[in-house]
């Protein structure tokens, strides 16, 4: 098992993750990635038109070794 960080970039801006959190396997970590984008997206896209949400996991060694994103573009078509 090993400890990855979750740093966020959304319109709030930068986030650093200070505390991590113990997985087993890389999968177990695209999952967290990925829980950690739907629910940001679902508290942050109701209110806004256009949103880049961006999930940076760092290794126990602070070594970046994915990113995961999430981009939402809502335009109406008429006037």
């Amino acid at each position: 098992m090993s400890r990855y960080y979750f740093d966020l970039h959304n319109g709030e801006g930068p986030t650093r993750d200070e505390i991590g959190i113990d997985l087993p396997s890389r999968n177990q970590v695209s999952k967290e990635a990925s829980r950690i984008l739907l629910d940001l997206a679902r508290d942050e896209i109701s209110v806004v038109d256009r949103a880049v949400i961006t999930v940076t996991v760092r290794s126990e060694n602070g070594e970046p070794i994915s990113v995961a994103n999430l981009t939402f573009n809502n335009e109406w078509l008429s006037k």
